[in-house]
């Protein structure tokens, strides 16, 4: 490999890194946010992201636990798929890059990428039936906006994964024949 490569490589690294401690962050943020609004909700408004659902917690345990389970899944899913990513940058051995260990973590990141997908693409249509019984959601729209990115990038990542894994056994058949 050459050493352009191996400094982008290694600078993809980092960034994958800052991504995941940020990704954890927040994942960390809204779980606080979530135990703060159960137990004293009135310092939820200076707490991260701001994320006051007192409103729909009065009205309905179950909408706000509904509405407050597809944001923290989603949360720690992101966080997780980026701790996927870390791990097989972190072993990966680029001379080789066609292993089971490399296409393993290459299916897992898309099983995890389609499911942040439908989850928050489920979430999204959650808020958007609470907002018909006259509940505002507007400010949640963050949480799933890229609900279709993720469906998609998904499956592109699961083709990429099924390649590998094809390139894994053609590899491990020409071995056997040599």
């Amino acid at each position: 490999m050459s050493k352009t490569n191996n400094i982008v490589f290694w600078a993809l690294y980092i960034v994958a890194w800052l991504i995941f401690i940020g990704l954890s962050v927040e994942a960390g943020g809204l779980i606080v946010n979530f135990f703060y609004s159960l137990y004293r909700p009135e310092f939820v408004p200076n707490l991260y992201q701001k994320l006051d659902l007192t409103k729909i917690y009065s009205d309905s345990k179950m909408a706000f636990f509904g509405i407050y389970s597809f944001i923290l899944i989603v949360s720690i899913l992101k966080a997780y798929l980026f701790y996927v990513v870390i791990r097989l940058m972190h072993k990966m051995d680029l001379s080789k890059p066609f292993s089971p260990f490399v296409s393993k973590q290459i299916l897992q990141m898309s099983y995890f990428t389609l499911s942040i997908g439908l989850l928050s693409y489920i979430g999204r249509q959650q808020a958007k039936n609470l907002m018909h019984y006259g509940y505002v959601t507007d400010h949640l729209n963050q949480f799933w906006a890229d609900s279709q990115a993720f469906i998609l990038m998904g499956a592109v990542i699961y083709i990429i994964g099924t390649i590998f894994k094809k390139g894994v056994d053609l590899q491990n058949e020409n071995d056997l024949t040599v």
